[in-house]
């Protein structure tokens, strides 16, 4: 699995003009794709390192302060830009595969405590954010 974690003030996701997720309070966006070979254990260790991962003002993590998360699907995460200028998607998992990844790493985070709002999967989706920095990370398992 692939995650692009940002620091945010604020975020959002629109979709048909509703709100379907938002955190009104500093916390992460998390963008998160999967490839073929991701498994739920892949996505429980994912979920576990972005829950203690130290990017929050003195250090500190959602799970030390109760950050809320934003996690939204992303399978361009996974594109291939090496030739051409069309982009491959064949890395990225197809949807019946990564949209239980993503619902299992959701679940994962709240088991852990976590308060995590999303996007819609597979939707055409705007997302609105305060990057807090900025801090930008990619994190792979």
């Amino acid at each position: 699995m692939r995650a692009v974690v940002q620091r945010v003030s604020e975020a959002r996701v629109v979709v048909d003009g509703e709100t379907v997720g938002a955190i009104d309070k500093p916390g992460l966006l998390v963008l998160l794709g999967a490839t073929h070979t991701d498994t739920p254990a892949l996505a429980e260790k994912l979920a576990g390192k972005i829950w203690g991962l130290r990017i929050l003002p003195e250090e500190r993590s959602c799970s030390d302060v109760g950050a809320p998360l934003l996690v939204v699907s992303q399978f361009t995460l996974y594109a291939d830009t090496r030739k051409g200028r069309r982009p491959s998607w064949s890395q990225a998992a197809p949807g019946e595969v990564a949209e239980p990844l993503v619902e299992h790493f959701c679940a994962a985070l709240r088991g852990l405590g976590a308060h995590v709002e999303t996007g819609r999967f597979g939707a055409h989706m705007e997302v609105c954010m305060v990057n807090d920095g900025p801090v930008t990370l990619v994190m792979e398992v």
